[in-house]
């Protein structure tokens, strides 16, 4: 069974840090591009962050560059992504999603998450809420 499930999420005040996961069972991560995206309530989905083949190939949008990291733990099948700093704007379902090697997003990572229509997988999302 194909399956992404996030988790690490909850509630963190301003300025605190948060690691997500993004675990893939039934397919291996190393083989697609990795997208992390948000959505906040009344908000359109958001792609915050994705990653390549490797920790040197990612891609951060400017609200979350400097604070949040994407890596790759290829011997656990997953992805993580690191938020520190973290302010209430922050706040949302956060989602990530695998993108196979034939996608545009694969041999373009600099170019930022793209489209949600180049993923094949999608997680269930795991909530943050940056509050005091």
């Amino acid at each position: 069974q194909v399956q992404l499930v996030e988790s690490g999420g909850g509630l963190v005040q301003p300025g605190g840090s948060l690691r997500l996961s993004c675990a893939a069972s039934g397919f291996t991560v190393d083989d697609y591009a990795i997208g992390w995206f948000r959505q906040a309530p009344g908000k359109e989905r958001e792609g915050v962050s994705c990653i390549g083949n490797s920790d040197e190939l990612t891609f951060y949008t400017d609200s979350v560059e400097g604070r949040f990291t994407i890596s790759r733990a290829n011997a656990k099948n997953t992805v993580y992504l690191q938020m520190n700093s973290l302010k209430p704007e922050d706040t949302a379902v956060y989602y990530c999603a695998a993108a196979p090697r034939q996608s545009s997003i694969w041999w373009s990572i600099g170019a930022g998450p793209g489209s949600s229509s180049e993923y094949d997988f999608w997680g269930q999302g795991t909530q943050v809420t940056v509050s005091s």
